[in-house]
């Protein structure tokens, strides 16, 4: 099972960057469904990821970040990069998607994703409300491309005739 997983927080503008791009592809794959693959909206919830990931074969996350690039800026990183990160403290009132990679390799050990890929999308504006910023809307589409060229290429489902 392929699980991807959005995340953020739709009432904080370009935060909820992972949650569009995870309706967006719901909408896609209603229409090519696929019994390996599975879409879910995780808010900012980490625990949601944790439960959400285990015993699936790869798993795919998507986020805003504030790195100070150019807003609208799409990162890919992968698993292995994941990794070697520093190890988190595992906070219950500040529990992340990181920190559930962490966690459910520790956890659920070989019941949890070996092959994980993060899309990190670089926000705007993230004060309250309900839009995404122009910059940040502008890379839904070009997210959405990348994972559905993804799971093409990996031999889920055929390329459909457009």
């Amino acid at each position: 099972m392929h699980v991807i997983v959005g995340c953020g927080n739709l009432y904080r503008k370009d935060d909820g960057i992972g949650v569009v791009v995870a309706q967006r592809l719901q909408s896609y794959f209603s229409k090519h469904p696929q019994s390996d693959l599975q879409i879910v909206e995780a808010g900012t919830n980490g625990i949601d990821v944790l439960l959400q990931a285990h015993g699936a074969s790869k798993l795919t996350i998507i986020d805003a970040c504030s790195s100070g690039s150019e807003p609208g800026a799409v990162f890919q990183v992968s698993g292995p990069d994941l990794i070697n990160q520093p190890f988190p403290s595992f906070n219950p009132h500040n529990f992340r998607w990181d920190h559930a990679v962490q966690a459910g390799r520790i956890i659920f050990q070989d019941e949890f994703p070996q092959e994980i890929t993060v899309f990190l999308i670089e926000v705007f504006d993230t004060t309250f409300g309900e839009n995404l910023s122009q910059p940040v809307a502008a890379s839904v589409d070009k997210v959405c491309a990348r994972i559905r060229s993804l799971i093409h290429k990996s031999g889920h489902i055929p390329n459909p005739i457009q």
